[in-house]
């Protein structure tokens, strides 16, 4: 009976649909508008939509409307739309997020599916974008703060626990990743195996507020995916070029980005790299991991160090001078 029952549960494991195959399709086939070194010369479109699917899109405001050139994320359920991050322009003039967001959601005027508009973290280039929405009927705003998030999702232990949003026949899960921000969030979808990572982990800089929470965060989010299929992991910006190199910081012309797409090789990766953090300044290969208010510090006690030699230099000068009159004058 044994070598039958193994050759029936032998069968059984290959004719059974894996996770993956689960998992609904989608396109990373993009090129994402790279702004213009001279923007008034070269007038731009402020905002990028691509189609991952139909029930997916990936939304990049332009690097020549705004230096951060972050992404947003807009999910279509049955009953409900989500939008992650709302990016940093306020003005729907300038930035017509509201509008294109809009009219993505299926049905017409007081028909249109209700939008939720949640965010992975705090800073103002992932939430500006929320004033355009707020007289809108049908879409709710979850505040950014530590106190709205844990309250809105229920986290009653935090930043232990996974919270679910269902949107009808979507379930998307809330993973807590303090570290870059106090109450960062990382949204995984079941549909599409997709993560939105925000600034936690993305090609570019990983700045680093909090350290250890930062180290928890990392390990706390490789359990999760350890177990579950991960298409790709999307971060809030691109900030390297195609050779891993950094981008320079404030600049309107993107050329030759590193992909935006990491892979659940990479996100496993994650606890080994911060373990070479050194609280203030590190890098591991294309990572680069800082501190800002510890490298403001350091830079403006090397101000202060540099003006204390030049005040002693400058007094030892005087001095200097003035026993040379003294001596003349003698």
């Amino acid at each position: 009976m044994k070598p039958l029952l193994y050759a029936l549960l032998s069968v059984g494991l290959l004719l059974a649909p894996s996770a993956h195959a689960q998992l609904a399709a989608g396109s990373m086939a993009v090129q994402w508008n790279p702004g213009a070194e001279d923007c008034a010369a070269h007038p731009q479109p402020p905002l990028q939509v691509h189609p991952y699917n139909a029930q997916t899109f990936i939304l990049r405001e332009n690097p020549c409307s705004t230096e951060e050139a972050p992404f947003m994320y807009l999910l279509l359920g049955s009953s409900k739309a989500l939008l992650i991050d709302s990016g940093d322009v306020a003005d729907a003039k300038l930035m017509p997020l509201a509008s294109t967001v809009m009219s993505l959601l299926p049905g017409e005027a007081a028909a249109k599916l209700p939008l939720l508009i949640v965010h992975t973290h705090g800073h103002l280039d992932h939430r500006s974008g929320d004033a355009q929405f707020q007289q809108l009927a049908h879409v709710d705003v979850v505040g950014t703060d530590l106190a709205h998030v844990r309250q809105y999702f229920g986290f009653k232990d935090w930043p232990n626990g996974v919270a679910q949003i269902d949107l009808g026949d979507r379930i998307v899960e809330v993973v807590p990743t303090p570290g870059h921000y106090p109450s960062h969030l990382t949204y995984y979808d079941r549909t599409t195996g997709l993560l939105f990572s925000g600034d936690f982990f993305m090609p570019g800089r990983l700045i680093i507020d909090d350290a250890e929470a930062d180290k928890a965060s990392a390990q706390r989010i490789v359990d999760f995916v350890s177990q579950r299929p991960l298409s790709y992991v999307l971060g809030g910006h691109i900030e390297l070029d195609a050779d891993g190199q950094n981008l320079p910081m404030g600049g309107s012309y993107h050329p030759h980005e590193h992909p935006l797409p990491m892979s659940k090789q990479d996100l496993l990766g994650l606890p080994a790299v911060l373990a070479h953090f050194n609280g203030i300044y590190s890098t591991d290969g294309i990572f680069v991991m800082y501190n800002q208010t510890r490298m403001l510090w350091l830079f403006g006690a090397g101000v202060i160090a540099v003006l204390l030699l030049i005040g002693l230099g400058v007094r030892a000068l005087l001095r200097r001078r003035n026993s040379r009159r003294l001596l003349r004058a003698g």
